[in-house]
């Protein structure tokens, strides 16, 4: 009988080993879980910030090629402006010619009749 007490006993402290080892697998798993948890809502977050970075440089790009187009368009109307310049230039300076030859020949037809 000794023995079947000593055997319940070991039996006994064996099960509460057994109940102990799997209470703490249980705790690993559901800290393994929170762990998941955190992981996930984490993961989420960086890809919610990611999409909000990606968002702003999709209207920086945008803007920037609107830019550039009227930086284009700028430039065009300065080189039209630069041309109409220096053609009013030429213009101004044969009109200039053209009124001294005039005088020349006014005086000179003053003098000679």
């Amino acid at each position: 009988m000794e023995y079947m007490v000593q055997a319940s006993a070991d039996q006994r402290e064996r099960l509460s080993m057994s109940v102990e080892r799997l209470n703490q697998s249980g705790e690993r798993i559901n800290e393994s879980r929170r762990t998941i948890l955190e992981t996930e809502e984490l993961g989420i977050s960086i890809l919610e910030d990611l999409h909000q970075q990606r968002q702003t440089l999709l209207h920086a790009h945008n803007k920037l090629h609107g830019i550039d187009d009227a930086i284009d368009k700028s430039k065009k109307v300065l080189s039209s402006m630069s041309r109409m310049i220096t053609r009013n230039k030429w213009i101004v300076g044969l009109l200039v010619a053209a009124l001294v030859v005039a005088i020349i020949i006014i005086i000179l037809y003053k003098l000679y009749h």
